[in-house]
């Protein structure tokens, strides 16, 4: 099986990980700011659709790790093979990809996702699931953010799913410091992302 994913896909599983790694580290430590991995993205299947996400979960998921795609099995099915990492139940997964095309699929789903997804504990905060968002909506919504990695606040235009997403998020009333990680990717491989503390400005 290695032997034939390896002529599959170029991606370095020590370097190109290494790099991606180091883009969603900036992009955690900096909200609101975009970093694009569509270099790596690449390496894996060229244009398939779900190369993004399949470069962040090769970095980021291992065996040890839980994951569920919301219904999408043939990304399941990729990145098991690529990982090796367990599907599992939404509310026991340490990963949620959502990969809807049109901002109404995301939409009918990221409620449901965001009441969901486990929120760590207040021991154990970094417990909680993170949640990788598909989005290539256009960024026609202003959101000002504050929070660590933000010195006062910070004002980016923004798409509508990651509008909703964010009130989604804030609206669960967290005790801190629980709380979910968010991403967005575009199918350009630009990165957003949004930590568990980060929350939307009144």
């Amino acid at each position: 099986m290695i032997s034939t994913l390896s002529r599959k896909y170029s991606f370095d599983l020590v370097f190109d990980s290494q790099k991606v790694y180091r883009h969603i580290l900036n992009a955690m430590s900096n909200p609101l700011r975009i970093v694009n991995i569509s270099e790596y993205a690449e390496k894996l299947y060229g244009n398939h659709p779900n190369s993004a996400f399949l470069a962040i979960a090769y970095t980021l998921l291992d065996n040890e790790i839980s994951f569920n795609t919301c219904g999408n099995d043939a990304l399941a099915e990729e990145i098991t093979l690529l990982t090796f990492a367990k599907h599992e139940q939404m509310e026991l997964s340490d990963f949620v990809f959502m990969t809807g095309e049109r901002h109404e699929v995301v939409r009918q789903d990221m409620k449901l996702v965001i009441d969901c997804a486990k929120c760590g504990t207040l021991s154990d905060p970094h417990k909680s699931a993170t949640i990788i968002i598909s989005d290539s909506a256009a960024p026609d919504c202003e959101l000002t953010l504050y929070g660590p990695g933000i010195d006062g606040s910070a004002t980016a235009h923004v798409s509508q799913t990651v509008k909703e997403a964010i009130e989604l998020r804030d609206a669960q009333l967290y005790e801190y410091p629980q709380g979910i990680d968010m991403m967005f990717v575009t199918c350009d491989g630009d990165l957003l992302a949004i930590p568990r503390l980060v929350k939307k400005m009144q």
